[in-house]
């Protein structure tokens, strides 16, 4: 509750940030007094002058959230989707064993952050184990490896400050200490989903907390943005792959919709600030993997009733 309170007592002007060389600097900043996750992301996106920078900062505190030993000095990038989509059938990369390592080939594309990203965790399908079902490692890539090609990829139409990029692995060195323990898909990525949701949502509640108080919004909706963050806090420390869990996250972002829904409003009284224009644009952020969200839930319902 501390790192909320502190949100309370923050300064409401945000300096003004165009690129990842002015964003990266000052979120390395907010995490230098060894803050936990959760906390990074909503200091990070209350910094924020728009969306995508508090977007970039729940990312990067959700990435640290799963891998722990992620280092706090590197842009920090997880790597799954391809050509054909992100499930493991799609994930084409593969991890081949060589020798005392690892060679690793293949292609991924929409990497956020991508361009100016330093530490790659990376899924590749490992051919000797791969059967009839895809297994699936995650692989650690450093950005200067050899055999590593990185092309950014066009910008997207919100966030647009937020860069993407396709890398391309060929015949690239993997020592054996770089690849994680345990199952790639089940242990990380599809957990990923749901810290991601639970991260970059709350990072994203900050920014608007900020904006609330910068442009005076009504004492209520800013009662009800930090209930939906202190909710948020506490399902950051519950096991993601949780049914209980995952419904409790649908009621959270379903009320923090709510209020997003009823900011526009107050968005509309300030058409001529510049935020208001950004807001207006990269909204449709929220929007994005809305499907996986509905199917998670369902999923969850379908749990409890079997277990009834």
């Amino acid at each position: 509750m501390q790192a909320i309170e502190r949100l309370l007592g923050a300064p409401v002007d945000a300096p003004p940030c165009e690129s990842v060389a002015q964003w990266w600097p000052r979120h390395r900043q907010l995490c230098a007094a060894g803050a936990d996750p959760f906390s990074r992301a909503i200091a990070g996106g209350f910094a924020a002058d728009r969306a995508g920078w508090a977007f970039a900062s729940g990312y990067q505190a959700a990435l640290h959230a799963l891998f722990q030993d992620a280092p706090d000095d590197r842009i920090c990038a997880l790597c799954v989707t391809e050509a054909g989509g992100n499930s493991p059938k799609a994930i084409e990369s593969t991890l081949r064993q060589s020798g005392d390592g690892w060679i690793l080939n293949g292609a991924k594309r929409w990497t956020t952050l991508g361009p100016d990203g330093s530490l790659f965790f990376v899924a590749a399908r490992d051919e000797a184990a791969s059967k009839e079902r895809a297994a699936i490692k995650i692989v650690k890539v450093s950005s200067g490896a050899p055999g590593l090609k990185i092309e950014a990829m066009p910008e997207t139409k919100f966030v647009p400050e937020v860069p993407h990029a396709q890398l391309q692995f060929e015949n690239l060195k993997i020592a054996a200490s770089e690849i994680l323990p345990g199952d790639g898909y089940a242990r990380y990525i599809k957990r990923f989903r749901t810290v991601e949701d639970i991260y970059v949502n709350a990072a994203i509640v900050s920014y608007l907390l900020r904006e609330a108080r910068r442009l005076a919004w009504p004492e209520n909706w800013v009662e009800r943005c930090l209930c939906v963050l202190f909710l948020l806090e506490k399902l950051a420390e519950e096991n993601p792959q949780s049914a209980a869990m995952h419904l409790t996250l649908a009621g959270a972002l379903a009320i923090s919709g709510t209020l997003i829904s009823e900011s526009a409003a107050y968005w509309e009284n300030a058409a001529g600030d510049p935020a208001a224009a950004r807001w207006h644009r990269d909204r449709e952020l929220l929007k994005v993997a809305g499907g996986i969200r509905a199917q998670r839930t369902r999923r969850a319902w379908e749990t409890l009733r079997q277990r009834a």
